[in-house]
């Protein structure tokens, strides 16, 4: 097999955004190392300007419909593709501005953390672009790299330490999966291109192959049973890094599930909806009933994205395309209440240093404004109307009733009642419970940036979500022609039977 590497204009205009990315970030860098009187503040900015001006970019090819594939097909940039990295991008942005309190409290190697920031945004913009294994695996380990580091930052914290320790082992397990299957699948099929799978007939050998994918995939959206580094790593890694966790780099891992089982395995349908059924039932029941139990705010909203993961794995179950639809509209209901969120509980911490539930008691009295903000957060996470979490619930149950799929309609309902319960736990503590310490809290004017966006993100897509759907919708248009025969097709099930 042979490529030709050379790059027209059109060429690197399709990864405009990752050069321009890379060249900012060693700028970030190049500063941070030669004025080391700047201050880490200014360095903060300085990154955020260069992920604004990669999401302007983004944004504007999205507009004109600048697309097109290089390398053979490995590297792609669809309405797919483009949806994601805005995803990564905006949830970058917030992080680092949410960071700017946290990181004062850094001894060493503030201006190295906003350069593995954006480092890890750029692995996962290369991830969302990846069209075939290969890809796959150099992307995704490229951009875990720098959460290896991340997780770990707060050298002297032993919970910090042993998060970190934990995310590695099970990341190099995870990444030993990713390689076996991705062997396996090229020795059974020839291809390490997607769309080049799709006519390959099934064997043993073949499902085991997409098994470990899927398991390491799994690892990285954090679904039961691969969810275990999550509650620890979440409570142990800087709050901001928990925050980026918790969505960018499950949004980049399922912009390769939905590619892998929409166009390698379309035609296998039958087979991978019971998987992701039985995954999604697993993640939202377990995540909300384990959730009840937490005393920690962090490992509260670790369980509550495990839940939150499997109301995403209803709409791969359908495997249609407004089940894509529903998905990409529900990540994006997800990033501003889940961020915004993450962003009041920096917020508490800084100023009380504790990120412990029982610790936010009164906080209503303490700061009416952070109470509020959380109020709204943790509603829409419970689906609540009118705010955003509601309508990208309803949009995934829709995906799941067209195709009948009325148990995980059944399930998923009973769990928003579960998920109300302890969102609301936190919620009296807020507004009914006496606060321990009546001392006024103050928030940051970038820390609030944050929380305003989160504020208006929620309210927007919940009060007029259309523009947003139709976004979405128009996102997966490559999905249109692709037909996914349904569980009662018996070509399919003889064919899978070795008839």
């Amino acid at each position: 097999m042979t490529f030709d590497l050379t790059l027209s204009g059109s060429d690197l205009l399709l990864l405009a955004p990752e050069i321009f990315l890379t060249i900012w970030l060693c700028v970030v860098l190049a500063v941070d190392f030669t004025f080391k009187q700047i201050d880490h503040e200014n360095l903060a900015y300085l990154s955020v300007g260069g992920v604004i001006a990669t999401l302007i970019n983004l944004i504007w090819f999205d507009y004109t419909g600048v697309q097109g594939a290089l390398f053979k097909d490995m590297f792609v940039l669809d309405g797919v593709a483009i949806f994601f990295k805005i995803l990564v991008l905006i949830s970058t942005a917030l992080v680092l501005l949410a960071s700017i309190d946290y990181v004062k409290s850094f001894k060493f190697f503030k201006g190295e953390y906003y350069f593995l920031v954006m480092m890890s945004a750029l692995g996962m913009m290369f991830m969302a672009s990846a069209q075939d294994l290969l890809s796959v695996f150099v992307t995704l380990e490229f951009s875990t790299f720098g959460f290896y580091v991340l997780v770990a930052y707060l050298r002297e914290d032993q919970k910090s330490s042993e998060a970190g320790l934990k995310f590695f082992i099970l990341g190099v397990f995870a990444a030993g999966l990713l390689a076996y299957g991705i062997s396996l699948v090229y020795g059974e099929t020839g291809t390490l291109v997607f769309s080049e799978m799709a006519s390959a007939p099934g064997s043993i050998g073949l499902a085991i192959g997409f098994i470990m994918i899927f398991a390491a995939l799994g690892f990285k959206i954090g679904a039961v049973p691969f969810h275990s580094w999550i509650p620890d790593t979440y409570q142990g890694a800087p709050t901001p890094v928990t925050a980026f966790l918790s969505i960018a780099p499950k949004g980049a891992a399922l912009a390769i599930l939905i590619r892998m089982f929409y166009v390698a395995l379309a035609t296998f349908k039958p087979t991978w909806v019971l998987l992701f059924v039985v995954a999604s039932i697993l993640s939202m029941t377990y995540g909300n009933i384990v959730a009840i139990a937490q005393k920690n705010i962090k490992r509260l909203l670790a369980y509550s994205g495990i839940a939150q993961i499997g109301n995403v794995m209803i709409g791969l179950a359908a495997g249609t395309k407004r089940g894509s639809d529903a998905i990409l509209f529900y990540l994006l209901t997800y990033l501003f209440a889940n961020l915004g969120a993450f962003a009041v509980v920096i917020g508490v911490s800084n100023l009380i240093k504790s990120d412990e539930i029982e610790d936010y008691n009164g906080l209503n009295r303490r700061s009416p404004f952070l109470a509020a903000a959380m109020l709204l957060f943790l509603l829409s996470l419970a689906g609540v109307p009118p705010l955003a979490g509601f309508i990208g619930k309803l949009y995934i149950f829709v995906a799941a009733i067209e195709q009948e799929l009325y148990t995980l309609l059944i399930v998923g309902l009973i769990n928003i009642v579960i998920s109300m319960y302890y969102y609301l736990v936190v919620v009296k503590k807020m507004y009914i419970n006496e606060p321990h310490d009546p001392t006024p809290l103050s928030v940051s004017t970038p820390l609030k940036t944050v929380i305003f966006v989160g504020i208006a993100g929620t309210l927007l897509l919940g009060i007029y979500p259309k523009p947003f759907i139709d976004w979405a919708v128009d996102a997966t248009l490559m999905f249109s022609n692709i037909t996914a025969p349904t569980a009662s097709d018996p070509a399919i099930l003889t064919s899978l039977a070795g008839g």
